[in-house]
């Protein structure tokens, strides 16, 4: 199906619309141009207009692949404003190709907030898949792939950093970052002190790009490096998740801190019977039940 209705009997000119038009989220290459796919070649040629988050690096993309339709800009600093305008050009019947700096609009980009309001004004919108920086990473490092978390960048705000941070030192599922080259080194540091030295790290440099690059490390190793290397390019860090070998040590840890008489108190303040309760304590201490009502009648 093409974007635009066609009309054999008028010699396949484009004719009127009567009915709302589409939004294509056009995934674009994130380094290298043969990942662009056929699909969104078309739709880019076909649609009525492209909105992008940067005409002027869009327009390099537009003018290689000799692509004339109509572009506007839609970024950060007019992605509400803007949005409801688009919206309107798309009641009036027009198709609209989103096109993000590099990789599929709507993540981590101000394409969110468009299709947030396509979707409540009704208008259809469809995803042309494609090149994404944070898949393309996973993939390659190494680290788990089955159960991840993309945090994307981490928060300027430092009380929403901290929070954040806080939030993936218990994350079970590998993690994926984008960090920009200026912010590496503040950003290792800060994971290697709140995640630990130890924790596996895979590091991804200019991904698709003449210059590609992937270090396997930890986060207390990469800290070291980028004390004497300059980092170059944009970045992807994946983490691996917490083991929940280490978060069973760590509760192991927990109870052990506690007396038994302290630990019935936890279960029973929470409204667990003393029997079960007592099952439970022996079981989180690794004793036996009889151990424990010893400790508890001496």
């Amino acid at each position: 199906m093409t974007v635009k209705d066609r009309d054999a009997s008028n010699g396949g000119r484009a004719v009127p619309h009567t009915k709302p038009g589409v939004l294509y989220l056009c995934a674009t290459p994130i380094g290298n141009l043969e990942d662009i796919t056929f699909r969104v070649l078309r739709v880019l040629r076909e649609a009525d207009l492209i909105a992008a988050e940067d005409t002027r690096n869009s327009i390099r993309l537009l003018n290689h692949f000799e692509i004339r339709t109509p572009m506007t800009s839609y970024h950060e600093h007019n992605k509400i404003e803007k949005a409801y305008w688009l919206v309107e050009k798309l009641r009036a019947g027009q198709n609209i190709a989103l096109i993000t700096d590099a990789g599929t609009p709507g993540i981590s980009d101000p394409g969110e907030e468009l299709v947030r309001i396509c979707c409540e004004e009704r208008i259809a919108v469809t995803s042309l898949p494609g090149a994404a920086a944070c898949v393309t990473a996973l993939t390659m490092s190494g680290q788990p792939t089955r159960r991840f978390a993309f945090e994307a960048f981490l928060p300027r705000d430092k009380k929403e950093r901290r929070a954040v941070l806080s939030e993936l030192s218990e994350e079970t599922r590998t993690i994926v970052l984008y960090e920009a080259p200026h912010r590496l080194a503040r950003t290792l540091s800060e994971l290697s002190e709140v995640l630990g030295e130890d924790r596996r790290l895979t590091v991804c440099r200019e991904l698709t790009k003449r210059y590609e690059e992937k270090i396997q490390t930890t986060l207390g190793e990469s800290v070291a490096y980028f004390e004497t290397q300059e980092p170059r390019g944009e970045y992807v860090l994946v983490i691996a998740g917490k083991s929940r070998g280490e978060i069973a040590k760590e509760q192991q840890r927990e109870w052990e801190a506690m007396s038994i008489r302290e630990h019935m108190a936890y279960y029973e303040s929470r409204g667990v019977e003393r029997k079960e309760a007592m099952k439970r304590v022996a079981k989180d201490r690794g004793i036996g039940r009889r151990d424990v009502y010893q400790s508890l009648i001496s």
